[in-house]
């Protein structure tokens, strides 16, 4: 599945590249990292300012792929929550609410799950969405020739019946828990059958959903522009015109937010956090985030071959430094793949105190000789500094670290390719503990570039997934944690907690731990 997935992602990218030449309909490739923000970010736009009919969302990244079947990167779910909509959502208590399934039923046995639709619900192109519609998404997420990374959310899909025009019954292969949760994110959100198989549509540049807001055009390094849906199903959003704009580095990003270019933003730098809560223009808001962050090892490359190499590392980096340092005390020291919010973290894995000696003892007992290698880190200020407290921390036990800059995007095709050697990536988070465990860590499986292979682990992972008994599955999950940390595939370093900042006109603004943005329901003072 990844070869075909990663080919997949290479045609896009490719069709996305020459778009920007022609600076057509598209998403850009997230090549515009390195770009200086200054220069060109924002340009040829209108201001915000004074603009009631317009809302501007400051992102912190170039959204690759507007297809979210094909999507990996959490700043293109900030763009899909505006023009996509899923079969179920959550609220701000990562709740199962209605979406476009009205209401559902759960057979007893957790194996038939029964989706009553939303009726008198159209594309953006005109065409119904009904239950043939849903099936046709579930069907092209499966599809082994799209290379869907949303697959594994559906995987245990076994027949699917559509009885009557708005009623789908799904018969998975055995109980699911994380079968709702999944739904809520990208394998839940709809594309229109029509513009996914009209080749001169291209989802990826010209996503085609059901949400409130319809796509208008995008401009490569500028802006993805968006008007709301006449005929949207529900209720019509607060503002007319939706409008978001890349700004990469994170201090031209705030500066355009305080002074009124941008109404709300995705992301914000934790050291100037302090600045806009003190700001009587902006309103800021917060939430414990639900993901992790940390370093990908490729086990598959020495010396991360070795596991006492990888555990070395664990004991040779000093998390709590790291939280106060770099991100001002922003964000939780992390020890394995679940947030402290999360009913799945497990109370007793405590974050050690960095142990310079063990980790010696333990280079010393790998009788590894050669012990350099590349840390990859994403062009911001951010990580450039805490790239350099990794590579101080873990030259001084016996690592030879060097550092290189990596476009995302092109670290994100590192990744498919298993070209790397250490990555300083993380991941968003999901609702269902499920969602942050088994595509990254199960053998095989989406996200697992780590290339990790614990026949244990494994066993435990698909077990928690088709328990129905949450408390049997929070006991597995700690235990899944503790082999984590023994086998140490990945280096958790830290939780990240979401903060929103926005102008202070900005109203309705639902936090909602997934850290995304639900621009239909803002609205100006």
């Amino acid at each position: 599945m990844k070869s075909s997935m990663y080919a997949k992602r290479i045609v896009v990218m490719l069709t996305l590249l020459s778009l920007v030449v022609l600076a057509a309909c598209g998403g850009d490739d997230e090549g515009a990292e390195e770009s200086d923000p200054s220069d060109s970010e924002g340009e040829g736009t209108e201001t915000s300012e004074g603009d009631g009919d317009m809302l501007v969302v400051g992102l912190d990244d170039d959204p690759p792929l507007l297809d979210p079947h094909l999507s990996t990167a959490q700043v293109e779910s900030q763009i899909f929550l505006s023009v996509y909509e899923t079969v179920v959502t959550v609220d701000e208590n990562l709740d199962i609410q209605p979406g476009l399934a009205e209401d559902w039923e759960v057979s007893d046995d957790g194996t038939t799950y029964t989706f009553y639709l939303q009726e008198d619900v159209t594309f953006h192109d005109g065409t119904e969405f009904n239950a043939e519609a849903l099936e046709y998404n579930f069907e092209r997420i499966l599809d082994e020739e799209l290379g869907s990374p949303a697959s594994s959310d559906l995987a245990l899909i076994d027949t699917m019946t559509v009885e009557g025009e708005h009623t789908l019954v799904v018969e998975l292969e055995e109980p699911f828990a994380p079968f709702l949760a999944g739904l809520t994110h990208r394998a839940g959100q709809v594309v229109s059958p029509e513009a996914a198989e009209d080749e001169e549509v291209d989802l990826s540049n010209h996503p085609v959903g059901t949400g409130p807001y319809q796509f208008e055009e995008a401009v490569a390094q500028s802006h993805i522009s968006f008007e709301a849906y006449e005929d949207y199903w529900g209720e019509a959003p607060g503002v007319d015109q939706l409008e978001y704009r890349t700004f990469t580095n994170e201090d031209t990003r705030i500066t355009n937010l305080t002074s009124g270019e941008l109404d709300i933003v995705n992301r914000v730098a934790y050291k100037d956090i302090e600045q806009l809560e003190e700001d009587p223009e902006i309103e800021m808001s917060y939430e414990d985030g639900i993901g992790f962050q940390g370093m990908m090892l490729n086990t598959n490359r020495a010396p991360f071959d070795n596991q006492e190499v990888r555990q070395a590392m664990n004991y040779a980096v000093d998390r709590e430094a790291i939280a106060e340092v770099v991100f001002h005390g922003g964000v939780n020291p992390s020890v394995s793949p679940f947030a402290p919010s999360s009913w799945a973290n497990n109370p007793d894995l405590e974050v050690p105190e960095r142990d310079a000696e063990r980790a010696q003892e333990l280079l010393e007992s790998s009788a590894v000789d050669d012990l350099s290698f590349t840390l990859s880190i994403r062009p911001s200020p951010a990580e450039q500094q805490l790239g350099e407290m990794l590579q101080s921390m873990l030259n001084e036990v016996g690592f030879e670290v060097e550092l290189e800059q990596v476009e995302f995007g092109t670290m994100l095709d590192n990744m498919y390719e298993e070209d790397y050697d250490v990555a300083r990536l993380g991941w968003s988070g999901r609702v269902d503990p499920d969602g942050n465990i088994y595509s990254w860590f199960h053998t095989g499986e989406t996200y697992n570039f780590t290339g990790s292979n614990n026949e244990e682990l494994d066993e435990l992972l698909v077990e928690a997934r088709t328990s129905t008994d949450q408390g049997e599955r929070e006991e597995m999950y700690h235990e899944a944690a503790e082999i984590l940390w023994d086998d140490a595939p990945y280096i958790f370093l830290y939780h990240e907690n979401d903060y929103k900042p926005m102008k202070e006109n900005v109203q309705g603004f639902n936090h909602v731990p997934d850290g995304l943005i639900r621009t239909s329901e803002l609205y100006f003072e």
